[in-house]
């Protein structure tokens, strides 16, 4: 690689605003010939500082990053805002039941969530961390990792995920508020709990000697919509990404997130890299189903299926932006070099046994080969953003740092990048 950085948000990432504006315009036309009507609906939790925060059930009272987002997403949309109050633990359950059409407030992009719905472009980024006494003198969060210790975490959000992969000796206290996380390590009914780089700004000064140790995870953030809402998302990937060529969303993640909010995250080079991450940790719930099911891991029909469609995706999302049909064998190139990741992916997580055989795996025909699809019409509308002025070495950088799935190798990594650059 020489002597080659990519810089999120720099030259390399950075399109010509007013292009970026009227592609993303179009991109998401079909969104706007039909706009919805009444009051958005949107799904917040109201515990998670800087994201979504707010004390009693008026949602007028909330206030953070996601919220002011929004906010600014209705009122640009002309419809009105209505917030409806989220637990953790039944987010899924309450997106399907239609509680709300989309949910923010500092949602983790996990495989479960991208099998139930419909992610969009990333808004941010954070990591895991423990909190704990300094007295403990820990230097790392492995340290906790022993039996009697009690380790507090948000039930049923991400953090108790990564917490479960992580701590597999200590006792994990899953408490289902957030804020009472905050309360128990004060309180010492626990002996350390689990938060994030954004939150421990907001949690450290309220606790008496406590030190954050980590990062030991690396967290994209997203709104979350129905999947039955495609032209909604659509139409606020487009929104995004306009926020972020303007400059909005830098300016809200400067004021609300803080020192710890780090690079612009919803420009198309890392928008396009984060949607592929996401499709590549789907596979190994993806080769977990199959072998259930008896399928093979393999099967070079289905694989013509999904390039065919891929390929059609992007020939519409090019359509809708009056724009000229994309050269095949260059997109042909891109989606073979993620199928053949994807397979990698597969396979390795399978002979890992990553998965148990007693762990819940959504349905392989109803929830991941959809969502699937939904993520690869994604992958599509953002390839047309993508600038024609990338460098082959500096796109090579960028995608060993995006691209974060288990399993996969530099060499698929780069070959991807490869495809990219050549498309």
């Amino acid at each position: 690689m020489g002597a080659v950085k990519w810089t999120p948000g720099g030259a390399l990432g950075r399109v010509a605003a007013a292009a970026l504006l009227g592609l993303a315009l179009a991109l998401a036309a079909p969104a706007a010939a039909a706009p919805e009507a009444g009051a958005l609906r949107v799904g917040t939790s109201g515990d998670y500082a800087p994201f979504s925060l707010g004390a009693g059930a008026d949602p007028a009272a909330l206030e953070g990053f996601d919220v002011a987002l929004a906010r600014a997403f209705a009122a640009d949309r002309g419809r009105e805002l209505e917030l409806v109050r989220f637990r953790w633990p039944e987010l899924l359950e309450a997106l399907a039941r239609g509680r709300f059409e989309l949910a923010a407030g500092g949602i983790s992009v996990n495989p479960e969530r991208s099998a139930a719905g419909l992610f969009s472009v990333p808004v941010a980024e954070s990591g895991a961390v423990l909190l704990a006494p300094a007295s403990r003198h820990w230097r790392e969060p492995g340290e906790a990792d022993r039996g009697g210790l009690r380790i507090g975490v948000n039930a049923g959000g991400q953090l108790e995920r990564v917490a479960r992969a992580r701590f597999r000796l200590a006792t994990l206290v899953a408490i289902p508020d957030n804020r009472a996380v905050l309360e128990a390590l004060r309180a010492a009914r626990v002996d350390a709990a689990i938060s994030d780089t954004l939150e421990q700004a907001h949690w450290l000064p309220q606790l008496e000697d406590h030190v954050a140790l980590g990062p030991f995870s690396r967290e994209r953030k997203a709104w979350l919509v129905r999947s039955d809402r495609p032209a909604l998302a659509a139409e606020l990937d487009a929104w995004l990404l306009e926020r972020e060529a303007d400059g909005t969303l830098a300016r809200l993640r400067g004021e609300l997130l803080g020192e710890g909010a780090g690079p612009p995250t919803a420009t198309p080079l890392r928008a396009l890299l984060a949607a592929c991450d996401e499709r590549l940790s789907l596979m190994p719930l993806v080769g977990a189903a199959k072998r259930r099911e008896g399928l093979p891991l393999e099967v070079p029909e289905r694989e013509a299926a999904v390039l065919d469609a891929a390929l059609e995706s992007a020939r519409r999302a090019a359509e809708a932006a009056h724009l000229p049909a994309p050269p095949e064998a260059g997109l042909r190139r891109v989606f073979e070099a993620l199928l053949d990741a994807a397979k990698e992916v597969q396979w390795a997580s399978v002979q890992a046994g990553e998965i148990g055989e007693e762990e819940p795996v959504p349905d392989l025909e109803s929830a991941l080969r959809p969502a699937l699809l939904r993520i690869g019409e994604r992958i599509a509308r953002l390839l047309l953003l993508l600038p024609r002025e990338l460098e082959a070495e500096a796109l090579r950088a960028a995608a060993l740092e995006e691209l974060r799935s288990p399993h996969l190798s530099e060499r698929s990594k780069l070959a991807l990048a490869d495809a990219l650059s050549t498309w």
